[in-house]
């Protein structure tokens, strides 16, 4: 598998060059001004899903209805 690092903040990341085309594809035609702002606002979707959970078991529970774990 080729990987393609890129930089987010002073975090890095690896992540597969096939997808790094897509991000910068789609996030283009959305209109964001960057990859970075683009994985930025998915990543904060995702978690408000998870965000006024009040325990691990709820948590746990609400991956598994949205197919992250079984």
């Amino acid at each position: 598998m080729e990987v393609h690092e890129t930089m987010f903040g002073s975090n890095q990341i690896k992540l597969d060059k096939t997808l790094m085309v897509k991000l910068k594809k789609y996030s283009a035609l959305a209109g964001y001004a960057s990859v970075q702002e683009f994985v930025t606002h998915a990543l904060e979707k995702e978690l408000a899903k998870f965000e006024g959970a009040d325990s691990e078991e709820e948590i746990k529970k609400r991956l598994r209805g949205l197919g992250y774990i079984s």
